[in-house]
């Protein structure tokens, strides 16, 4: 499958460079390098989208609310050129899948395309609806729903909620959930953990997950 990538990164010679990595790799990307132009293609709705966090006219925050806004399932990697724990956060709190800091390796950021459409668009393994009473997880379409009404989880929360799902009962630590949902490669604190359960008991109040202090988490089955 030939997937789309909307690419917004105001440093011409940096986005010309991506682009071409990408490329190489058989994805159709489409590249900005302002977040006027960006917006305007909010509705065509890319497999994915890489976003720098300080571009013109419109940062890469207000263009991911105005993305989940239209599409909440859509994966979207942040840039930026501030390594810090805020902008990590922040990120994940707007819906951001992964986060890289400038500077990077164009091979980095191909390599977290990688893993990142693979696990949103190749890894169901299901085909059929599941009940998690009251609600409803369609792993196949990656929807959840309570009294046929859609919740709007973002990728990392859809992908949280199947961590518990697959391992009912399971412990899992903090680092253990960062390696299954962000990936061996992610560098940062294990706050986003806490964070990311956080937004899934918020949307999903009648989940069982219960905190196991000093460790992590599991979800509990009955």
């Amino acid at each position: 499958m030939s997937y789309s990538i909307f690419l917004v990164e105001d440093e011409q010679n940096l986005n010309d460079l991506l682009t071409k990595y990408l490329e190489k790799e058989g994805y159709k990307v489409t590249s900005f390098t302002n977040g006027e132009k960006a917006r305007q293609a909010i509705h065509e709705t890319p497999h994915l989208w890489v976003l720098d966090i300080m571009v013109p006219d419109v940062d890469g925050y207000q263009l991911i609310k105005e993305i989940k806004a239209v599409s909440s399932d859509t994966p979207v990697i942040f840039i930026s050129a501030r390594d810090t724990d805020i902008d990590r956060v922040l990120g994940l709190e707007l819906g951001s899948d992964d986060y890289i800091s400038k500077p990077f390796l164009p091979r980095e950021l191909v390599i977290r395309v990688q893993k990142l459409l693979t696990r949103v668009y190749e890894s169901s393994t299901l085909s059929s609806s599941v009940k998690l009473a009251p609600y409803t997880i369609d792993e196949s379409v990656r929807s959840v729903s309570l009294n046929q009404e859609n919740l709007n989880l973002t990728s990392k929360e859809f992908d949280l909620l199947l961590l518990f799902l697959h391992n009912k009962g399971q412990a899992f630590s903090r680092e253990q959930m960062i390696e299954h949902i962000w990936g061996s490669d992610y560098f940062g604190t294990d706050r986003v953990v806490d964070d990311l359960v956080r937004r899934l008991r918020k949307k999903m109040p009648d989940l069982k997950i219960e905190t196991i202090y000093g460790y992590g988490y599991r979800m509990l089955t009955g």
